[in-house]
């Protein structure tokens, strides 16, 4: 996965993601270390977040880009 990545690339503290994604501080780093499965609705906040894609967070593709928004 690549939410350090992500994150580092844009000079952000593993707190300030935490905090965006209201959990607590160690919960997200379990998640940059691979100790804890990133729930569905936190990947879709992250992609949100990032302006990317679950498939690239997940390594499915290398294309960074956004999908299009579904209209709702």
């Amino acid at each position: 996965m690549r939410i350090r990545d992500l994150r580092e690339d844009r000079d952000l503290t593993q707190r300030q993601v935490a905090d965006y994604l209201h959990i607590k501080q160690n919960t997200y780093s379990q998640y940059e270390t691979g100790h804890r499965q990133i729930p569905a609705d936190t990947l879709v906040s992250l992609a949100l977040f990032y302006n990317t894609s679950v498939d690239y967070i997940l390594g499915v593709t290398d294309i960074p880009l956004a999908y299009p928004r579904a209209k709702q």
